[in-house]
């Protein structure tokens, strides 16, 4: 296995250790040192009354690619600095795909965007927009 291999398999295990993530059936499926994608099925209860993702699970799974890909552009521990989301149209669909990308790192934080889209009969259709500033994670103090 290559390096974007390991840090894969490294961002899956960090994936498994989250129990909000795990609860809702998240998946990493891309992890380079500039990118990360995140899928997550839609099942009936990540729903709203509707029928489309409620904006939190959209939310959720921009922000935590939006973390990754920071994270891994940094090869540092990170949290969420700050975010934000425009929700474009309804997220119909089966299954659901962020995808970030880091387009500005330092040493202490990283600016990321994401594009979140609904998959539905295969077809991606593009749902919300976000972009956020991913933070090193300091010592605890």
């Amino acid at each position: 296995m290559g390096a974007s291999g390991d840090l894969l398999a490294h961002g899956r295990a960090i994936l498994a250790e989250q129990p909000f993530s795990v609860l809702l059936g998240a998946e990493l499926t891309a992890l380079t040192p500039q990118r990360a994608e995140l899928q997550l099925p839609l099942r009936q209860p990540l729903r709203q009354q509707h029928g489309f993702a409620h904006g939190g699970v959209v939310s959720y799974l921009a922000d935590n690619a939006l973390t990754y890909a920071g994270g891994a552009a940094m090869a540092a521990p990170v949290v969420t600095s700050e975010y934000k989301i425009n929700y474009v149209r309804p997220a119909l669909g089966e299954r659901l795909i962020a995808r970030a990308e880091c387009v500005s790192r330092g040493r202490q934080q990283a600016v990321v965007r994401c594009d979140v889209f609904a998959v539905q009969d295969g077809e991606e259709k593009l749902c919300a927009v976000a972009q956020g500033t991913i933070a090193r994670m300091g010592e605890a103090g």
